[in-house]
């Protein structure tokens, strides 16, 4: 999962599992949900809505295996996440980000209707935040 941060120690994956059961604990209409294709069932990626910490804002996110990339996948959980927040949460924005060489990424947000906010360093990354309206 070529754009997702590095792996992480034990105590670290640990860490991060508490921090995420204690963030949708708050937030039970969010989550990262295991993706599998329709027809045999096998993982193909992970698809998350995820409050963004010390706002009210949420962002949607997307990983997938190498093996899966350019199948339409991607597109595919975006949409249904889209309608998802529009519809179930009633929430009136998104926000996704990628960084700068995840042109593949950049593709799918822009077909599914983001546009770009704007461009920020993050964890020494440059990256570029999308943004939504219902």
């Amino acid at each position: 999962m070529r754009f997702i941060r590095a792996p992480r120690s034990k105590k670290e994956s640990d860490d991060f599992l508490a921090e995420n059961i204690e963030r949708y604990r708050a937030n039970e209409m969010m989550g990262r949900w295991a993706a599998e294709e329709k027809l045999t069932g096998e993982f193909v990626g992970i698809f998350a809505i995820i409050p963004i910490n010390k706002t009210d804002k949420i962002q949607l996110g997307y990983s997938l295996l190498r093996k899966n990339r350019g199948k339409g996948y991607a597109s595919e959980m975006t949409k249904a996440g889209i309608e998802y927040v529009f519809n179930t949460l009633r929430l009136d924005v998104i926000y996704a980000i990628t960084e700068v060489p995840n042109l593949a990424s950049q593709k799918v947000l822009l077909k599914c209707g983001f546009a770009e906010n704007n461009r920020r360093k993050e964890e020494d990354k440059e990256i570029i935040e999308f943004i939504l309206f219902r």
